[in-house]
């Protein structure tokens, strides 16, 4: 029988295979008392099951493949993290002395305490992290169940093969990588979920938040996912499998001539040059970077050389990763961005709680409140400046007053490098991301103090509209279109290209294909996207003409009804 379910596109792409259904431990385990003889046993398993986790932590952090995710330390630390709260790692054994119940009820009981905490943040990302409460403690069943982890399986080489679970970790990801899966299921996640990240950095179509995939799909089903539009098809007709076999060849063919276009320079038709960057996350980031074509770095996120670690990073440390990247890109533009610390990345020893993360101490601000942290990192950014093109951008400022600050500070880091004779570029240009609403209606004041502007459209979105998009109950309100948002983006483009400042786009949006001409009718010249992203928007550019999208983008612009400019906008596109 045929059907097809509804979830949510996480990484594109169209994949024809056969389904294998990935087996799981369910919380929905049985409840029952153990004699008062049992319970000693009872607490041995748990903590050879507690202790045989631990080691599997360690041994995928010790063996991360080349092709893991930038993010996935974070996620294995996270993980270990839970494992070794209290009501993981001491609670069940104590409910096990206490009411003589069988551990796998007991881990249970205390999942569903711990999940009940993640509950209570307002923040809708950390809300999320309930899914990592429950994938720790699978992990916990499957090894009390004499089943550690989720068991790569030998697939056969004659077809594809997509991966339908319930839910899958960061680490089931990577291990799951070698064995060469056309795409990945799930019934559970979001498209912030950790899952969700994972699979666009392997380039692998998924789909998530299925719901009940795992249980209608049964093995060897053939299933055609569109990754595209998060559309699942189970036992198509030929009909529907002609038509869909036809649309994966030309995606394939499509993703080949893109990768001709590396060497390419993103001119438009009539001739005007357009830079594509690329963001990344740590210096071996550079190397995909190149690859793919970006000729400079728009945004090293610098905060992930601080995350998921005891020690913080000292001066040495962040010194050879900026250096690294600088000469990794032999002469090219490499924009570090100071650490966006705070919200939802806290590190040790520096932690903040605040009843709303997003609207609190983060970025800049914390910077500012911490300023030991801040001179070791300036003292090595400035260092670095010596060995390639390096500039320094300042993120979520709001106030004249702390990008006052922020400049005193550079500063006096730079007299005490002359002190010290230490060299450094003493022309390095200094830049402001313009993400909150307040910076882009006074952007005259930053314009003259800055060398450059960085558009980061994810907040400014939403600080603008007032709405977390990764809140599902006002999500669908999540809109790049709003016109309030056009008319901000197109202000801070339009002031920035009069006054002669460089102004550049690092948010999601830039690496969107339905915005691209919008911005190049904007008057935007420089993108900053992730790696993968740059073929296809350079294509996109390389098929524009500017006199000939002119006049649309700027009906677009004077519109005020969303549906209008979605039309407008298609109308743009063809």
């Amino acid at each position: 029988m045929s059907f097809t379910l509804h979830g949510i596109a996480v990484s594109s792409g169209i994949a024809i295979g056969h389904a294998h259904l990935l087996s799981h431990s369910s919380l929905e385990v049985a409840h029952y008392v153990l004699p008062k003889q049992f319970v000693a046993e009872e607490i041995a398993r748990f903590d050879a099951a507690l202790l045989a986790t631990r080691s599997e932590f360690a041994g995928l952090r010790s063996n991360r493949p080349s092709y893991a995710a930038a993010e996935f330390d974070a996620f294995l630390e996270l993980h270990q993290m839970i494992l070794d709260d209290p009501l993981l790692s001491i609670g069940p054994r104590e409910m096990v002395e206490r009411e003589y119940c069988n551990v796998e009820w007991a881990i249970k009981v205390q999942t569903d305490a711990l999940a009940a905490q993640f509950d209570e943040f307002e923040d809708a990302y950390l809300r999320e992290r309930q899914a990592d409460v429950k994938q720790v403690a699978e992990r916990l069943l499957k090894q009390l169940s004499g089943q550690p982890g989720h068991q790569p399986t030998h697939l056969r080489h004659d077809v594809e093969t997509i991966l339908v679970a319930h839910d899958l970790s960061p680490a089931d990801m990577i291990q799951f990588k070698p064995q060469q899966y056309a795409a990945f299921i799930t019934d559970a996640g979001s498209a912030t979920s950790h899952t969700a990240i994972v699979a666009r950095s392997l380039n692998t179509p998924c789909v998530v938040g299925l719901h009940h995939a795992r249980e209608l799909v049964r093995e060897d089903d053939l299933l055609i996912l569109d990754g595209e539009q998060g559309v699942l098809i189970v036992n198509p007709d030929k009909a529907i499998l002609a038509e869909y076999k036809l649309l994966q060849s030309e995606w394939e063919l499509e993703r080949k001539k893109l990768k001709r276009l590396r060497t390419a320079r993103a001119n438009t038709l009539d001739g005007v040059a357009i830079e594509l960057h690329a963001n990344i996350e740590k210096p071996e980031d550079i190397v995909e970077a190149k690859e793919n074509g970006a000729t400079g770095i728009g945004l090293f996120r610098s905060e992930f050389l601080f995350l998921n670690r005891d020690q913080l990073p000292d001066e040495e440390e962040q010194f050879e990763s900026y250096r690294a990247a600088a000469t990794g890109m032999k002469g090219q533009p490499v924009t570090i961005r100071t650490f966006d610390l705070g919200a939802d990345k806290q590190i040790k020893g520096v932690e903040h709680v605040a009843s709303n993360p997003a609207l609190g101490l983060r970025a800049i601000r914390l910077c500012l409140a911490e300023p030991q942290l801040f001179r070791t990192q300036l003292r090595a950014l400035l260092r670095a400046t010596h060995y390639g093109n390096i500039k320094i951008l300042i993120p979520m400022l709001s106030c004249v007053s702390e990008l006052n600050q922020t400049l005193q500070f550079i500063a006096a880091t730079k007299q005490s490098l002359d002190d010290e004779g230490i060299p450094y570029d003493r022309e390095v240009k200094i830049g402001g991301m313009i993400e909150i609403p307040a910076a882009a209606l006074s952007l005259n004041v930053f314009a003259r103090r800055l060398d450059f502007l960085s558009i980061g459209t994810n907040d400014l979105i939403q600080y603008t509209l007032a709405i977390d998009r990764t809140d599902e109950d006002v999500a669908h309100l999540y809109d790049p279109l709003h016109p309030a948002v056009l008319h901000l983006l197109s202000h801070v483009i339009g002031t920035a290209n009069k006054l002669g400042v460089p102004v550049s786009v690092c948010g999601e949006m830039a690496g969107e294909l339905a915005y691209t001409r919008l911005f190049l009718g904007m008057g935007l010249r420089q993108f900053s996207m992730s790696s993968a992203q740059v073929p296809s928007i350079k294509q996109r550019i390389l098929t524009t003409s500017l006199p000939e999208i002119a006049a649309l983008t700027q009906k677009i612009l004077r519109a005020d009804d969303p549906m209008k400019i979605r039309e407008l906008l298609d109308k743009l596109n063809a």
